[in-house]
């Protein structure tokens, strides 16, 4: 059976963020597109890393607890929070001809839960997460069955799925 590539399963397009989109913006498009991280782009659209909720918390946490219950975090200088600031980075990108098998051994080797989908130029199409490499396996019965008559008749035995060698073996089999 053919293999299921990371174009088949991905989401596209992206939503990305550019470098100096802030905090609260990029927290609003979690939120409006229920997603749990952005990739952020350069200017061409080539993703240089990625927002995820846990950059985010990291962000949170550091922040004065007003209970009073902790002590407050050092007092912070300098620039607004900024999807430069926050991302991890590198992007640790994938094409979207690579296998759902080489996107998932690639999340789990470098440890994370979504792959920025990239083409042939590096720019951002699309994004690959978890849950979508896991649903080639929610494919019903019969999906299954007209994959496999397709490829073992069309393209190993040479039948058309016109023909009538075709509508028998379908036929037959029910």
């Amino acid at each position: 059976m053919r293999h299921r590539t990371v174009r088949d399963v991905m989401t596209s397009p992206a939503i990305s963020v550019a470098p100096d989109t802030g905090f609260r913006e990029i927290v609003a498009l979690l939120d409006e597109y229920g997603i749990t991280a952005v990739p952020v782009v350069d200017g061409a659209g080539h993703p240089i890393g990625v927002v995820s909720e846990a950059d985010l918390l990291r962000t949170q946490e550091a922040q004065e607890d007003h209970s009073g219950l902790l002590p407050g975090p050092p007092p912070r200088h300098g620039a607004p929070v900024t999807a430069s600031g926050l991302m991890s980075a590198p992007a640790v990108c994938i094409t979207g001809e690579a296998s759902v098998v080489a996107a998932a051994r690639t999340m789990h080797a470098r440890n994370v839960k979504r792959l920025p989908v990239v083409d042939t130029d590096g720019r951002l199409v699309g994004v690959v997460a978890r849950a979508d490499l896991l649903r080639v396996f929610l494919r019903d019965d019969r999906a299954i069955r007209a994959e496999i008559l397709e490829e073992v008749l069309g393209q190993v035995a040479g039948v058309s799925p016109a023909s009538s060698a075709w509508r028998w073996n379908r036929a037959g089999s029910s």
